[in-house]
């Protein structure tokens, strides 16, 4: 008995852990701080000026657990502004900042800020007095030992490892904690740097990737050595990533929408005939998205698959990997349907991610479901291209089994929260069911590719994506996003019964939820509820069974 109990409570914990695997680590948080305010809103320490180029510094010291470097934070300013934000995470100090600029009609300056004050994580420079126009960089010393990720991605932080052969392996996942964990930034969605440089120093006898190009290598002449990579497209701040240890090179180029792209893999040399194996579901992988979305969004940084001692992330032209070279997640299908596991989960969405997360960024992270609604769709289409529609219904339909309705998705603006972990299995379904109401695959695929050409490289808001995507299909799907987006009520469709006549209505719903349903009636047909009872009449003869098209996420309630 004492074995079946702990078993049982394994199965349990193992499900809740399956759950919640892609959930972001803030989005329990429900009482909310200064520091909150400070992190997470578009404030006068930020609103007035623009990142236009982070140029990175960073030495990282394996012996103690710590960095040391400087951040060249230029920008332009928009509107005249007298206090400066500067984003960094405790432990980590600012030692020092000068500020250089040059204003449009006059000379340039160059002084060193004598007076900054810290609340918490964030600095403040004051008495700034800069005019519209003015084109500046600060530059910003620090060090410290920053914060040890306990359970990367979920909790973020640095990551200080080994591996198999005992080499040191060093990252960081920061998405939701923040960019500012281990550099000094304008720590917030909105404001995305137009290119960034990153000049990572480790010992030299490892290799450093990062994000985009490799421009060069120094050899420093004391055990170190300094790698400099570049990206010349917008990249959100938490995607900026370096990864060091014992990695090896191997590529290829892939014939794509906009020319040549270059498909470049980093592995753990202890990894390398493992990767050319199972990387092959990139290629595969990108052919279906520019398919679905579009070009790939950064031909001119390339597409990198770098391995991980983590899960896997995002990182701009660098994605994170670390599935263990098997298919599905960690070799389990999260659907349930056997499809995903005809597939490495990893590569497929974090992948996903160049197009919705960092081709389009959410402004506020309380709209992080424009990230991983669509990125978690994408693995129905990647199924659907490969093995076809009743295949990817399956898959989207299996995944139902893992929404929790615990909060609405989108969460509270200006604090620097995440919504439910529902935004990616019930924000996959919202979109599978949003595309079974359009009835019109073209269509549903060119908003798809339209979002990311009209939205290409921005940064935007839910009420912009909600209208895009009703404008281009010609429904109002606002109550539907009002639905799925801003309540945990999952709409209902009561109906009665009596041979030929079938009586029907919303329940459960949002006043003026209208959604369009396909219903197996005497045959497939199509009908409009609203919240009023309606009636349809039929000849008698025939089936008279009743149910609702299961690609649509509502539930159905047979009542008297």
């Amino acid at each position: 008995m004492k074995l079946k109990i702990t078993c049982l409570l394994f199965i349990s914990l193992l499900f809740i852990c399956f759950t919640h695997v892609l959930a972001q680590p803030l989005s329990k948080k429900t009482v909310f701080t200064h520091a909150d305010t400070l992190r997470g809103s578009n404030g006068p320490g930020r609103n007035w000026w623009d990142v236009t180029k982070y140029d990175l510094h960073v030495k990282f010291n394996i012996e103690d657990s710590t960095i040391s470097g400087f951040n060249n934070i230029a920008f332009k300013v928009l509107n005249s502004g007298e206090k400066i934000q500067v984003d960094l995470q405790e432990p980590l100090l600012i030692d020092s900042i000068y500020l250089s600029y040059s204003i449009t009609k006059g000379t340039g300056r160059s002084e060193k800020i004598e007076k900054f004050t810290r609340e918490g994580n964030a600095y403040f420079i004051r008495d700034m007095h800069l005019d519209r126009g003015t084109h500046g960089v600060l530059t910003v010393y620090y060090h410290g030992k920053p914060t040890i990720a306990v359970r990367p991605p979920w909790d973020g932080g640095l990551i200080w490892t080994k591996d198999k052969s005992n080499s040191p392996w060093v990252s960081i996942a920061c998405q939701g904690l923040g960019a500012s964990v281990w550099y000094p930034c304008k720590d917030i969605q909105s404001d995305e740097p137009d290119s960034a440089e990153m000049h990572i120093t480790c010992p030299d006898t490892l290799v450093c990737v990062g994000n985009g190009r490799l421009r060069g290598k120094i050899i420093n002449g004391d055990g170190t050595a300094t790698y400099d990579w570049a990206v010349v497209n917008p990249i959100n701040n938490y995607c900026i990533i370096p990864y060091i240890g014992k990695y090896v090179h191997f590529g290829e180029i892939f014939k794509g929408e906009k020319g040549d792209l270059t498909m470049d893999y980093w592995v753990l040399d202890s990894n390398l005939d493992k990767a050319k194996k199972q990387f092959q579901d990139a290629p595969r992988m990108m052919k279906t998205f520019e398919y679905w979305f579009g070009p790939y969004p950064f031909y001119e940084d390339g597409y990198k698959l770098v391995d991980a001692p983590h899960l896997g992330m995002e990182h701009q032209s660098a994605t994170a990997y670390g599935n263990g070279y098997q298919n599905g997640y960690h070799g389990t299908d999260l659907s349930g349907s056997g499809w995903g596991l005809k597939w490495d989960f990893i590569i497929v969405h974090e992948s996903g991610h160049e197009w919705f997360g960092n081709n389009i960024t959410s402004k506020d992270l309380a709209d992080m479901w424009i990230h991983e609604s669509f990125t978690n769709y994408s693995e129905t289409l990647f199924t659907e291209y490969y093995y076809g529609k009743a295949a990817a219904d399956a898959y989207v339909i299996g995944t139902r089994k893992r929404i929790v309705n615990d909060v609405p998705t989108i969460a509270p603006y200006g604090v620097n929260k995440e919504g439910s972990g529902d935004m990616y299995y019930k924000g996959g379904n919202m979109l599978h069911t949003i595309r079974q109401a359009i009835n019109n695959d073209d269509l549903f695929r060119n908003i798809l590719r339209g979002l990311n050409k009209i939205f290409y490289h921005q940064t935007v808001t839910t009420k912009q994506i909600e209208n895009y995507i009703s404008t281009q299909s010609k429904i109002d799907f606002s109550k539907v996003f009002d639905q799925y987006l801003r309540t945990t009520q999952i709409p209902v469709l009561e109906y009665k019964q009596n041979g030929y006549q079938l009586q029907y209505r919303y329940t459960n719903c949002v006043a003026g939820f209208k959604l369009p349903l396909k219903i197996i009636f005497k045959g497939q047909r199509w009908i409009k509820p609203s919240e009023v009872w309606q009636t349809l009449n039929l000849y008698p003869e025939g089936d008279n069974t009743f149910s609702v098209d299961p690609n649509f996420y509502i539930n159905t309630k047979k009542v008297d």
